[in-house]
């Protein structure tokens, strides 16, 4: 009798994580733009017998929709408008070339490498690189109507379109973005010290990370406001100096963690009260009402406190005493050579610029030059899954084509049951809403939601009807087939996780904390920067972990042995921190050889990060004088060193 064996239909852990829809609210707001942004161009062209026309300007407010992503006004400004350049550029070159065979490959190429290089300048950029490449696809395999000139001024006043509904709510706006996202960060430095007063250190890691992400985004908008202002505007100036004084407090937190001691109640009920004067925009005294500290923690937060108090309800702030924990913006100008030459010499640029060129020019070959029935569709495919800065390529690729069959379902009901003309409009005012509500969602949905918008256009464009479907999908899954072998496989760079590369320089710069954290000499602003970059990057280091988990085996199985070193490495930055908190209020410093022997053991752990592909467990023997303040950090580092992980 044959020995039966049990089969396991438990799907495995990459492919229910890429499947796993994540959480977010309704935008109402952006649906609702959506929904007016993509029909009113659709009905005016109706309106005046040329929907060919209405059609084009509803791709562009499409475009739109994708770069309304930011939530203060002035930043919407950018996200939009500059975008929509890039996209104009793209169609205009697109359109020049269609049906010029080897021109169109040669110049689609092109475009595709410098879309790949610009887009690792920022989030801006990236978006002006996918809109660029987009469009040129778009130009390039598509008969626009018109002159050349037309198909960029339609797509450009329909992405506009997008921006001025977005800004007809700014005199209403409810408060000033950035005087909020100030007052969100001191709400999250408020759970995250009552956070230190509990059990769950998962509580803790994530109200530290919370901390982390608003502290960053309220930063991003402030300067990127002040970079416009240089320091003109007084209410700028506030802000920035509001969001300093949240450093001691964040530097006094790991030190609460570490002492086991916990907070009385009044402490995060103060600060969130600090936090309602930031978003009334207080400027009378504020009264706390905290117990008398009597160690050397506690006097380190009753500080920071009354500190932040004091910052955030002045009414005047000189500009010349302000500390900038991040360092001053620097004029456009010169972020903008800076940034031109950064792509320009960077191999990362290249590499991904070159990675998505080989594969736009595959698609392109397939479109201009051989005799098959293949569309744009391909080109277009590859653009959104190789997109190198979006995530994983093999992830993408997966859900490009799971969302691209559920949208063809979608389009397939439509495009055979509604016809054509004035019913596309309150069809396309039902799908519109769905794009910003999916989006955040995930790719896949996303996804979902934007195949039957583009089909639905594009049978306008070329009217075909349901002739589009399976070509459509068979050109996805050829885009995505691309992306996969040019794109993912023959890249060797494709089967490793850089998490340990990342963490390899987060080490090396933690050994430079340490020394910097206790050096009587040390600028306290150049430490404050320092602190913040380093949980920076560790919280980008989160990111690219959380990507690489997505991959299929073995490249996810490897990234997740990685994770008990990241942990440990951000709880060696709390713990120096912690020190340094207890040596300013009272403590006796460490000396210099305690310091030497804790950034010796760093540094040797960071070199053999770089070396080495899996983890191996290292015995160190951390010793120093009892009492010491860097017992629980050289406990940290001991515990970082002996971590190991499976060679499997």
């Amino acid at each position: 009798m044959a020995r039966e064996f049990p089969v396991s239909l438990t799907p495995p852990d990459w492919l229910v994580r890429n499947l796993r829809a994540q959480q977010a609210p309704v935008n109402r707001a952006a649906a609702a733009r959506a929904a007016v942004a993509l029909t009113l161009p659709l009905a005016l062209g109706l309106a005046f017998d040329m929907p060919a026309y209405g059609a084009l300007a509803a791709m562009g407010a499409l475009n739109g929709v994708i770069s309304d992503t930011a939530a203060a006004y002035r930043l919407r400004v950018l996200n939009i408008a500059v975008p929509q350049f890039f996209g104009a550029v793209g169609v205009t070159l697109g359109t020049l070339v269609y049906g010029h065979g080897w021109v169109a490959v040669a110049v689609v190429t092109g475009v595709a490498l410098v879309s790949g290089m610009i887009s690792t300048i920022g989030a801006v950029a990236s978006v002006s690189g996918l809109l660029l490449l987009l469009n040129s696809v778009v130009g390039a395999g598509l008969p626009l109507p018109g002159a050349w000139w037309t198909p960029a001024l339609l797509t450009g006043g329909g992405g506009l379109l997008v921006l001025v509904l977005a800004l007809l709510a700014w005199p209403l706006r409810a408060g000033v973005p950035e005087r909020t996202a100030v007052a969100n960060t001191y709400r999250a430095v408020a759970d995250l010290l009552a956070a230190c007063s509990g059990e769950s250190e998962v509580a803790y890691d994530d109200s530290r990370h919370a901390v982390t992400d608003a502290l960053n985004n309220a930063y991003d908008l402030v300067l990127s406001h002040r970079s416009r202002h240089h320091g003109r505007s007084p209410e700028l100036t506030r802000m920035i100096a509001q969001l300093n004084a949240v450093t001691p407090m964040l530097e006094a937190a790991p030190a609460v963690r570490l002492s086991g001691r916990p907070l009385p109640a009044e402490v995060p009920a103060a600060v969130r009260a600090i936090a309602d004067a930031v978003d009334s925009d207080r400027t009378e005294p504020l009264t706390l009402r905290l117990p008398t500290p009597t160690t050397e923690t506690g006097r380190a937060v009753d500080h920071a406190l009354r500190h932040a108090a004091a910052v955030v309800t002045a009414p005047d702030v000189d500009p010349r005493g302000i500390d900038d924990r991040l360092g001053g913006p620097a004029a456009l100008s010169v972020r903008t050579a800076r940034a031109a030459r950064n792509v320009v010499l960077s191999a990362n640029s290249w590499r991904y610029g070159l990675r998505l060129a080989l594969c736009i020019g595959i698609a392109q070959c397939l479109v201009s030059l051989i005799p098959v029935p293949r569309s744009y569709w391909v080109a277009l495919t590859i653009t959104f899954v190789l997109k190198p800065d979006f995530g994983s390529v093999f992830s993408r690729a997966l859900l490009r084509a799971l969302g691209t069959v559920a949208g063809l379902v979608v389009a397939a009901a439509v495009l055979s049951q509604v016809p054509r003309g004035w019913w596309d409009v309150p069809v396309l005012l039902l799908l519109a809403p769905l794009i910003p509500t999916l989006t955040p969602r995930g790719y896949g949905y996303q996804t979902a939601a934007i195949t039957p918008v583009i089909l639905l256009l594009s049978d306008i464009l070329n009217q075909q009807g349901t002739g589009l479907l399976l070509p459509r999908l068979v050109d996805s899954l050829m885009g995505c087939a691309i992306a996969l072998t040019a794109g993912y496989l023959l890249w060797p760079e494709s089967w490793y996780t850089r998490v340990g590369a990342r963490l390899a320089d987060a080490v090396a710069d933690t050994a430079r904390y340490v020394e910097t954290a206790f050096a009587a000499t040390a600028d306290p602003s150049a430490r404050a920067r320092m602190r913040r970059r380093l949980y920076r990057d560790l919280s980008g280091i989160r990111t690219e972990f959380q990507r690489a988990l997505t991959e299929p085996p073995p490249t996810g199985r490897r990234a997740a042995a990685w994770w008990p070193l990241v942990v440990a490495v951000e709880r060696i930055v709390d713990a120096t921190t912690a020190a340094r908190v207890r040596v300013k209020h009272g403590a006796v410093p460490p000396s210099k050889a305690e310091i030497d022997q804790v950034t010796l053991q760093l540094r040797e752990l960071s070199e053999g990060l770089r070396e080495a592909e899996t983890l191996t467990p290292v015995r160190t023997d951390l010793t120093g004088p009892a009492g010491s303040v860097l017992e629980p950090l050289r406990q940290e580092v001991a515990a970082a060193r002996a971590i190991a992980s499976p060679h499997s």
